[in-house]
């Protein structure tokens, strides 16, 4: 098996909903909810990637392990990419897993599958993917779809990400969710590059790396797991952990 670290980026300046790595869910901040979520994957070590001291201390009081990072990274990816090289062992990990951090009711078992996507050599980075069951969000552009071939069962090989309503004509619609496993090449080619045409038109990352020519798989899981990006998501999200707790 090869070796796989799990980092998990975050950070207090939110737009929608400031300081939101630590509201409180079901009694614990939800930094150590996702945290505890990776850890359950059993895929390999999980840090917790921040500019905070308050996000560090939080996650260390509960048993975890937080690395400090500039406060000044454009992006998740970039910030688990100045992680890598910092936490000694670790930073020779063949697989570095981007787990968002607003992900409280994440299935650790998702953080598998995106993983095992990377057992054919071909694929660069993995991720994942839901089928679209509601209406409404077949033209939200707040959901991000994927558009790809079938390359095994529930799997696809992603050919395009869009915020818009895609493919044309009748057939399952798929919910990107923004969970990725890349291998530690792909990792820093992908930081390298500048950002794309594309990524820049549609504000999608993962457009530069199908741009450089590297390729995504998509692994197609049950359900989505709740972000949390306004007070409305984290009443949600309460409600969801807090009845699991009761």
């Amino acid at each position: 098996m090869p070796d796989v670290l799990v980092l998990i980026p975050a950070r207090m300046a939110s737009s929608r909903l400031p300081g939101k790595p630590l509201a409180d869910i079901a009694g614990e901040p939800m930094i150590v909810h996702v945290w505890r979520r990776a850890m359950d994957a059993k895929v390999g070590p999980v840090w917790v990637a921040t500019d905070s001291a308050e996000i560090a201390a939080a996650v260390e009081k509960s048993g975890g392990r937080a690395v400090m990072t500039r406060s000044n990274h454009p992006s998740g990816t970039d910030r688990i990419h100045e992680v890598v090289a910092k936490i000694g062992p670790g930073g020779g990990a063949d697989i570095v897993v981007n787990v968002q951090g607003d992900l409280p009711t994440l299935d650790p078992g998702n953080v598998a599958d995106a993983v095992a996507l990377l057992a054919n050599p071909a694929v660069d980075i993995g991720t994942l993917a839901a089928e679209i069951t509601k209406d409404r969000e077949r033209d939200d552009p707040n959901v991000v779809k994927v558009v790809g071939s079938p390359v095994g069962p529930a799997r696809l090989r992603a050919l395009y990400f869009t915020r818009a309503r895609a493919p044309f004509g009748d057939g399952a619609l798929y919910h990107h969710i923004g969970l990725y496993a890349f291998r530690r090449a792909a990792l820093d080619r992908f930081v390298a590059l500048p950002p794309s045409p594309l990524e820049q038109r549609e504000k999608l990352e993962q457009l530069r790396a199908l741009e450089a020519g590297m390729r995504i798989d998509v692994a197609i899981v049950a359900a989505v797991p709740l972000g949390v990006d306004t007070p409305e998501d984290l009443e949600t999200a309460r409600a969801m952990l807090t009845s699991k707790t009761s």
